[in-house]
């Protein structure tokens, strides 16, 4: 068993997922690979059972459900630490990792002597550039880590988890991501969870490069949307709610004026359906007020 399991939750996605466990398996420090599999229907159980002979260190399991890419890694990651891992690097199926992703992941772990909660990679789209959609937050006063910089390292808030990388005993003290999210906003509870709740450092680790396979460079936004995807959105604004109910009145300021915000793009743009945009961002708003999930810890 190597220390390191690649967390690889899918649904549906075979394609991109042969991709993703090719490159992972090109890595120039060597890792376990666990698939998640969401109950896909597209071949993605019979095409493992037929590759995994043929790798020591490819492992699957199906969850029997689709429950979401925020319950898929509350499964992966639970499933990494009970299975005695050091370190948990976790990503979705359409992620490329570059062949030294890991190792330069590692040695920023060194640098750090092993202090710090989560370390994310440079997540960019299919052209080399920034995806929009894996924007690392960095921290406003970073400076009391000025020092790593040199190695492309800067402290950050938060993360996605399109190639985020921890130490189990991390998971263990703050516990799992919330299953109940279902789809957005789990990798930004679970990274703010440590850095602004816990007040662990963590760090954006430049020199580590993945690439996000998306159809489209874009970021999320309701306003401009397609009418077709923006049902979605009600487990953003739910889930946010809680999110910055956990961080004070700061939190909630911030999320009323995110939310605010929201209302009046909408309201300025050209995009159909705009009153369901705003119906939507209000009803998931209230709801977020009342949303309470509990963590999940590993005994």
């Amino acid at each position: 068993m190597n220390k390191v399991a690649a967390v690889v939750v899918t649904y549906n996605r075979i394609e991109l997922l042969k991709e993703c466990i090719k490159a992972l398996q090109q890595q120039t420090y060597p890792c376990d690979i666990l698939i998640v599999d969401n109950a896909s229907t597209d071949g993605t159980e019979e095409y493992i059972n037929k590759i995994e002979k043929d790798y020591d260190n490819l492992h699957y399991k199906n969850t029997g459900a689709n429950i979401g890419g925020a319950g898929g890694f509350n499964f992966g990651m639970r499933w990494a630490v009970e299975a005695g891992y050091e370190y948990v690097w976790v990503m979705d199926d359409d992620c490329l990792p570059y062949t030294d992703a890991l190792e330069k992941l590692i040695n920023a772990d060194g640098i750090l002597k092993g202090k710090y909660g989560w370390l994310a990679s440079a997540v960019l789209w299919k052209d080399g550039h920034e995806c929009k959609m894996n924007r690392v937050k960095l921290k406003k006063s970073f400076y009391e880590y000025l020092e790593y910089m040199q190695y492309g390292i800067v402290q950050a808030e938060q993360a996605t988890f399109v190639s985020l990388f921890l130490k189990t005993k991390t998971i263990k003290q703050v516990g799992l991501p919330i299953k109940e999210f279902f789809i957005w906003g789990d990798d930004i509870e679970f990274t703010r969870r440590i850095t602004i709740r816990k007040k662990i450092p963590s760090y954006i680790t430049g020199q580590s490069k993945v690439i996000h396979a998306m159809k489209e460079n874009t970021g999320s936004n309701i306003a401009t949307d397609i009418p077709e995807r923006i049902e979605r959105y009600k487990y953003a604004f739910r889930n946010e709610g809680y999110l910055y109910r956990k961080e004070g009145w700061k939190g909630i300021c911030y999320y009323f004026a995110k939310c605010g915000w929201n209302i009046i793009k909408v309201i300025r743009n050209e995009n159909d359906k705009k009153l369901k945009r705003i119906f939507i961002i209000i009803k998931n708003m209230i709801k977020g007020l009342k949303f309470n999930p509990k963590i999940e810890y590993i005994n």
